[in-house]
Protein backbone atom coordinates (compact mmCIF):
# COMPACT_ATOMS: atom_id res chain seq x y z
CA UNK A 1 0.00 0.00 0.00
CA UNK A 2 1.31 3.39 -0.61
CA UNK A 3 0.11 7.40 0.05
CA UNK A 4 0.19 9.58 -2.49
CA UNK A 5 -0.02 13.26 -2.03
CA UNK A 6 -2.51 14.95 -4.88
CA UNK A 7 -3.48 18.38 -5.67
CA UNK A 8 -6.17 18.63 -7.92
CA UNK A 9 -7.07 22.12 -10.15
CA UNK A 10 -8.83 24.29 -7.53
CA UNK A 11 -5.43 23.52 -5.28
CA UNK A 12 -7.24 21.09 -3.28
CA UNK A 13 -4.43 18.60 -1.44
CA UNK A 14 -5.27 15.52 -0.49
CA UNK A 15 -3.72 11.65 -0.19
CA UNK A 16 -4.59 9.09 -2.09
CA UNK A 17 -4.08 5.23 -0.87
CA UNK A 18 -3.03 2.98 -3.76
CA UNK A 19 -2.03 -0.50 -4.14
CA UNK A 20 1.07 -0.30 -5.76
CA UNK A 21 2.17 3.33 -8.22
CA UNK A 22 1.13 1.94 -11.09
CA UNK A 23 -2.40 1.88 -10.06
CA UNK A 24 -2.22 6.22 -9.70
CA UNK A 25 -1.95 6.11 -13.13
CA UNK A 26 -4.28 3.55 -14.34
CA UNK A 27 -7.46 4.98 -11.88
CA UNK A 28 -5.92 8.54 -13.35
CA UNK A 29 -5.81 7.31 -17.11
CA UNK A 30 -9.52 6.22 -16.65
CA UNK A 31 -10.88 8.82 -14.76
CA UNK A 32 -11.76 6.85 -11.66
CA UNK A 33 -9.71 9.28 -9.41
CA UNK A 34 -11.95 12.78 -8.55
CA UNK A 35 -10.92 15.42 -6.26
CA UNK A 36 -11.72 14.79 -2.30
CA UNK A 37 -13.17 18.17 -1.98
CA UNK A 38 -14.80 19.54 -5.02
CA UNK A 39 -15.15 16.13 -6.74
CA UNK A 40 -12.68 17.62 -9.80
CA UNK A 41 -11.24 15.31 -12.22
CA UNK A 42 -8.27 17.27 -12.95
CA UNK A 43 -5.74 16.79 -10.54
CA UNK A 44 -1.69 16.02 -10.49
CA UNK A 45 0.76 14.07 -8.27
CA UNK A 46 3.27 16.15 -6.15
CA UNK A 47 6.36 14.70 -4.62
CA UNK A 48 5.99 13.09 -1.91
CA UNK A 49 8.01 11.40 0.71
CA UNK A 50 7.69 7.85 1.11
CA UNK A 51 6.21 6.97 5.06
CA UNK A 52 8.05 3.83 6.24
CA UNK A 53 6.28 2.73 9.50
CA UNK A 54 9.27 0.93 11.97
CA UNK A 55 8.56 -1.24 14.25
CA UNK A 56 8.28 0.60 17.52
CA UNK A 57 8.36 3.86 16.83
CA UNK A 58 6.27 6.22 18.86
CA UNK A 59 3.56 8.75 17.20
CA UNK A 60 6.44 11.80 18.67
CA UNK A 61 6.90 14.62 16.54
CA UNK A 62 10.14 16.40 16.09
CA UNK A 63 11.02 19.78 15.49
CA UNK A 64 11.26 19.44 11.67
CA UNK A 65 8.10 18.12 11.60
CA UNK A 66 5.62 20.95 13.53
CA UNK A 67 4.18 23.30 11.61
CA UNK A 68 5.69 26.66 11.15
CA UNK A 69 4.14 29.42 13.57
CA UNK A 70 1.21 30.87 12.19
CA UNK A 71 1.39 28.55 9.42
CA UNK A 72 -2.05 27.71 7.81
CA UNK A 73 -2.32 23.69 7.06
CA UNK A 74 -5.68 22.28 6.24
CA UNK A 75 -6.66 19.01 8.50
CA UNK A 76 -5.54 16.52 5.99
CA UNK A 77 -2.12 18.19 5.76
CA UNK A 78 -1.98 18.09 9.69
CA UNK A 79 -2.85 14.32 9.94
CA UNK A 80 -5.30 14.90 12.71
CA UNK A 81 -8.58 15.94 13.08
CA UNK A 82 -10.93 16.87 16.20
CA UNK A 83 -14.10 15.14 16.86
CA UNK A 84 -16.35 17.14 15.04
CA UNK A 85 -13.94 17.54 11.63
CA UNK A 86 -13.70 14.04 11.62
CA UNK A 87 -17.66 13.54 11.51
CA UNK A 88 -17.60 16.39 9.18
CA UNK A 89 -15.07 14.72 7.21
CA UNK A 90 -16.38 11.19 7.39
CA UNK A 91 -20.32 12.10 6.25
CA UNK A 92 -18.63 14.03 3.09
CA UNK A 93 -16.89 11.04 2.68
CA UNK A 94 -19.42 8.95 2.37
CA UNK A 95 -21.25 11.47 0.17
CA UNK A 96 -18.77 11.50 -2.41
CA UNK A 97 -18.89 7.52 -2.02
CA UNK A 98 -22.50 7.43 -2.76
CA UNK A 99 -22.38 9.59 -5.29
CA UNK A 100 -19.41 8.06 -6.83
CA UNK A 101 -21.56 4.34 -6.73
CA UNK A 102 -24.63 6.28 -8.00
CA UNK A 103 -22.95 7.22 -11.26
CA UNK A 104 -21.18 3.76 -11.26
CA UNK A 105 -22.77 0.53 -13.65
CA UNK A 106 -24.31 -1.95 -10.78
CA UNK A 107 -23.11 -5.85 -12.19
CA UNK A 108 -24.54 -7.37 -9.21
CA UNK A 109 -22.66 -10.64 -8.32
CA UNK A 110 -20.58 -10.56 -11.60
CA UNK A 111 -18.53 -7.47 -9.59
CA UNK A 112 -15.44 -9.73 -8.99
CA UNK A 113 -15.42 -11.51 -12.30
CA UNK A 114 -16.05 -8.20 -14.05
CA UNK A 115 -13.91 -6.02 -11.94
CA UNK A 116 -11.04 -8.33 -13.00
CA UNK A 117 -12.01 -8.50 -16.57
CA UNK A 118 -11.32 -4.69 -16.35
CA UNK A 119 -8.18 -4.90 -14.26
CA UNK A 120 -6.61 -7.10 -17.15
CA UNK A 121 -8.05 -5.23 -20.22
CA UNK A 122 -10.56 -7.94 -21.13
CA UNK A 123 -13.46 -5.36 -21.08
CA UNK A 124 -14.28 -1.80 -21.26
CA UNK A 125 -12.79 0.52 -18.23
CA UNK A 126 -15.68 1.83 -16.63
CA UNK A 127 -16.50 2.58 -13.13
CA UNK A 128 -18.58 -0.13 -11.50
CA UNK A 129 -20.34 -1.53 -8.32
CA UNK A 130 -21.74 -4.73 -7.18
CA UNK A 131 -21.35 -7.43 -4.72
CA UNK A 132 -18.49 -9.52 -3.12
CA UNK A 133 -17.75 -11.22 -0.02
CA UNK A 134 -14.81 -10.32 2.44
CA UNK A 135 -13.18 -13.07 1.20
CA UNK A 136 -13.51 -12.11 -2.49
CA UNK A 137 -12.48 -8.16 -1.63
CA UNK A 138 -9.35 -9.72 0.11
CA UNK A 139 -8.15 -11.70 -2.87
CA UNK A 140 -9.00 -8.42 -5.41
CA UNK A 141 -6.73 -7.08 -2.83
CA UNK A 142 -4.19 -9.26 -2.78
CA UNK A 143 -4.32 -9.34 -6.64
CA UNK A 144 -3.60 -5.71 -7.00
CA UNK A 145 -6.76 -4.94 -7.87
CA UNK A 146 -7.92 -1.66 -5.99
CA UNK A 147 -11.87 -2.15 -4.95
CA UNK A 148 -13.20 0.24 -1.87
CA UNK A 149 -16.87 -1.14 0.09
CA UNK A 150 -19.13 1.54 -0.16
CA UNK A 151 -22.04 1.72 2.48
CA UNK A 152 -25.55 1.54 1.32
CA UNK A 153 -27.75 3.95 1.17
CA UNK A 154 -30.21 4.17 4.31
CA UNK A 155 -33.29 3.02 2.78
CA UNK A 156 -31.32 -0.04 1.25
CA UNK A 157 -30.58 -0.96 4.99
CA UNK A 158 -34.21 -2.33 5.93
Amino acid sequence: MIVVDLICEHQHRFEGWFAHSDDVESQQRRGLLTCAICGSREMRRLPSAPHVQREGAGDERTEAQEPAAGASTSVVEQGVVTGGQAQHLLQLLVKKLQESAAQSEDVGEAFTVEVRRIHFGDAEARAIRGLATAQEVESLLEEGISVLPIPPAKEDLH
